[in-house]
């Protein structure tokens, strides 16, 4: 695979800088679009089926397609192949215009410019392993499947629902973001659940009788305070009170407040218990005459670190150690659609793209260094992974 992989590495970099000219923000569906064309027709182009989806708009903003493509193999399911889900993203963070103002270029080893490493330098390394498969025959797999998403960015609102879908029937996914900056690739990512909280009080004009009021802007000084402490609890968990808003005038008792919180877990059952905490301390208000309702507007499940991704990840190990290739495995905060595809009971590894950095600045890279070497990783591992007939230690997997 090294060798095919080496071979790609020019074509690779004009590829990459090609798709890094196209302004491709969450909010930029024709840029996504244009991604998507491209892909699409390099994934025909090595016998994949494809299929554009329309997802609803957001916020009254249009999105992107999400594209999906499913290639066969040669050996079922029943018989030992397995189906491989390889997902990535195609939107940035970064508004119309940025591509021309800083184009792809490149300064030593290290490639920048808007999405270099988030997610497009991923999304190729994804593409170029399918192409040498192909190049190299391989077809001892019951199915490999490409995602690629829209508004990864924006915390996919559009397209889980497709990402759900299309995970279910799968045994192992490889997420495609990039590798972190020392080369681990990422094993968990935190769960995050929203909340809104209301604390309805009672109006009174300040100046004459604020006796007769009850403080809901009071009462949700105390629970941001009750919150907040919820901190270092858990050792996997965050808990954080964003935005905190009261009262319409200085002379009246605020009769209404509201808090948005956001929690971050590394388990569904760290999340569940933060959850628990919040409604109890929403169900005592410390200033009398006020009530606070609690409601989860979201959740995003997390990326847990299983049995069945370590067996994985020490299958990527091993893979590596054949290319000279060593590193380990994070845990991190952020979320992603491997969270998603997680969530469906899935086995997922992510950072499986090259090696890169300073997401979301423009100071972002990618190290061209690790091109061929992470490509040549991915391709092997979807070969390691996709017989199992003759593992004596398989990763265990979900039922479709």
């Amino acid at each position: 695979m090294q060798s095919r992989a080496d071979a790609r590495h020019s074509e690779y970099l004009a590829d990459l800088s090609a798709l890094v000219a196209i302004d491709s923000g969450s909010y930029s569906p024709d840029g996504v679009n244009r991604v998507a064309a491209w892909f699409d027709a390099r994934l025909q182009r090595i016998g994949f089926t494809t299929e554009r989806t329309e997802v609803p708009r957001h916020r009254g903003r249009s999105l992107g397609d999400v594209l999906v493509a499913r290639k066969q193999g040669s050996l079922s399911a029943s018989a030992g192949g397995r189906r491989i889900l390889l997902a990535g993203h195609m939107d940035t963070v970064f508004d119309d215009g940025t591509a021309a103002a800083r184009p792809f270029t490149l300064s030593g080893s290290l490639a920048h410019g808007p999405g270099v490493s988030d997610d497009k330098g991923g999304l190729l390394a994804g593409l170029t392993a399918l192409e040498i498969l192909q190049e190299a025959g391989f077809h001892q797999y019951a199915e490999l499947v490409f995602l690629a998403t829209p508004d990864e960015e924006i915390g996919s609102p559009g397209s889980s629902e497709v990402t759900r879908q299309t995970a279910r029937d799968m045994h192992y996914a490889l997420a495609l973001e990039c590798a972190r900056e020392n080369g681990d690739i990422v094993i968990a990512r935190k769960g995050v659940a929203d909340f809104l909280i209301t604390v309805t009080g009672r109006a009174a004009h300040a100046g004459i009788e604020p006796e007769r009021g009850a403080h809901a802007a009071l009462a949700a000084a105390h629970l941001t305070l009750g919150l907040q402490a919820l901190n270092g609890q858990w050792d996997d968990a965050t808990v954080n009170v964003g935005i905190v808003r009261a009262g319409t005038r200085a002379n009246i008792v605020p009769s209404q407040a509201e808090l948005h919180v956001e929690v971050r877990g590394a388990t569904a059952a760290t999340l569940q218990r933060i959850r628990s905490s919040i409604h109890e301390l929403a169900s005592r208000t410390e200033v009398s005459g006020t009530t606070a309702h609690v409601q989860q507007l979201d959740l995003c499940p997390p990326m847990e670190d299983t049995p069945a991704s370590h067996r994985m990840l020490e299958l990527a190990r091993a893979e590596g150690r054949k290319l000279g290739l060593e590193f380990g495995a994070a845990a991190t905060g952020g979320v992603g659609d491997a969270n998603t595809i997680a969530g469906t009971g899935v086995p997922v590894l992510d950072g499986l793209g090259p090696v890169g950095g300073a997401d979301h600045t423009p100071e972002e890279w990618l190290d061209t260094d690790s091109i061929a070497p992470r490509i040549a990783l991915l391709a092997s591992l979807i070969v390691a992974l996709a017989d199992n007939r003759n593992d004596r230690n398989p990763v265990p997997t979900p039922q479709p």
